[in-house]
C-alpha cells in the first residue's frame, strides 16, 4: 500500500502539473491572439496605404478620413496655435512633435490639426525653437490618423502633468503637454476640426517625419506561441509520467496479495 505521504506529494504533483498545463496553454493561445491583432493592424496599414489620397476639405466625408491613407491639405498655418507634444523621442534623443492647425476655410473656422515633425530638446532645459512657419496658402501632404499617437502619462503626485490651456493662444510660451486630444485643443481654439490628423511627410524645414508605426510583426508572436506550447506539452506528459507511476505503485499491492 502507498505510504500517506507519498500519495499528498503525488497529488499535489499532479494538481500544479495541470494548473502548469492550463497556464502555458492560455499564453500560448493570447500569443496567437496577439498576432491576429498584429496582422490586422498591417492590413489596415497596407489598406489604407493603397488608397488614392484624398484632397482634405471642409466638407470631406468622415468616411474618406481612414488613418494611413495618404492626403493633400491647401490652407493657412495658423501658428499661434501651435502645440508642442513632449517626450517623443527620435533615434535615442529626446524632443517634441509640432502641432499646428491648417485652416481650410476660413469664413467656416474649418481646420485640420497637422503633425509638423519632430524637433530635438535642447540639452540646456530652455524651449525649443521653432521653425518659420510660411506665410500664405501653403499646400501639405502625408498621411492620415484618426487621432494623435498617445504616450503612457506616468507622474508623481509632486510632478502632476502639464495641461492644455483652457484658451489659445495663450500668452507667453508655446504650450507643451504628453497628449493632445482633439475634441479638447478644438474647443480651445475655437476650430472646427476634421476628426483625423495629418501626419506630415514632406516640407522645406528642418523637422524629422520620421514617423512611428504600430509594431507589425506577428512573427514573433506566433515563435513565441510555439514556445509556450511546446513547455505546456512538456508539463502535459510530465503529468502522465506521474499519473501511470502513481497508478502501477497502487497495483503492486493489490498484485502482491493476490500471489
Amino acid at each position: 500500500m502507498a505510504r500517506p505521504h507519498s500519495l499528498r506529494l503525488t497529488v499535489a504533483a499532479l494538481v500544479l502539473l495541470g494548473v502548469a498545463v492550463a497556464i502555458l496553454a492560455s499564453l500560448g493561445r493570447w500569443q496567437l491572439h496577439r498576432a491576429d491583432e498584429r496582422r490586422a493592424t498591417l492590413a489596415a496599414i497596407e489598406a489604407g496605404r493603397a488608397r488614392a489620397p484624398v484632397r482634405l476639405a471642409g466638407d470631406t466625408p468622415v468616411g474618406e478620413l481612414a488613418a494611413w491613407r495618404p492626403a493633400q491639405a491647401r490652407g493657412t498655418w495658423l501658428p499661434g496655435l501651435n502645440v508642442l507634444l513632449e517626450n517623443r523621442n527620435q533615434g535615442g534623443r529626446p524632443g517634441y512633435w509640432l502641432a499646428t492647425p491648417l485652416l481650410l476655410e476660413p469664413a467656416s473656422r474649418r481646420a485640420v490639426l497637422v503633425l509638423r515633425g519632430w524637433l530635438p530638446r535642447p540639452l540646456d532645459g530652455s524651449p525649443p525653437v521653432l521653425p518659420a512657419t510660411p506665410a500664405g496658402v501653403q499646400q501639405v501632404a502625408g498621411e492620415l490618423a484618426t487621432r494623435v499617437p498617445r504616450l503612457f502619462e506616468l507622474w508623481s503626485f509632486g510632478q502632476p502633468r502639464a495641461a492644455l490651456p483652457a484658451a489659445l493662444p495663450a500668452d507667453g510660451l508655446t504650450p507643451a503637454v504628453q497628449n493632445l486630444d482633439l475634441d479638447a485643443y478644438a474647443q480651445a481654439t475655437g476650430l472646427a476640426l476634421l476628426p483625423a490628423v495629418l501626419m506630415q511627410t514632406r516640407g522645406d524645414d528642418a523637422l524629422v517625419r520620421d514617423w512611428p508605426q504600430p509594431s507589425t510583426d506577428y512573427d514573433k508572436n506566433l515563435g513565441y506561441a510555439m514556445q509556450w506550447f511546446s513547455f505546456a506539452a512538456i508539463a502535459a506528459i510530465a503529468w502522465l509520467v506521474v499519473a501511470v507511476r502513481a497508478w502501477r505503485r497502487a497495483g503492486r499491492p493489490a498484485r502482491r496479495s493476490q500471489s
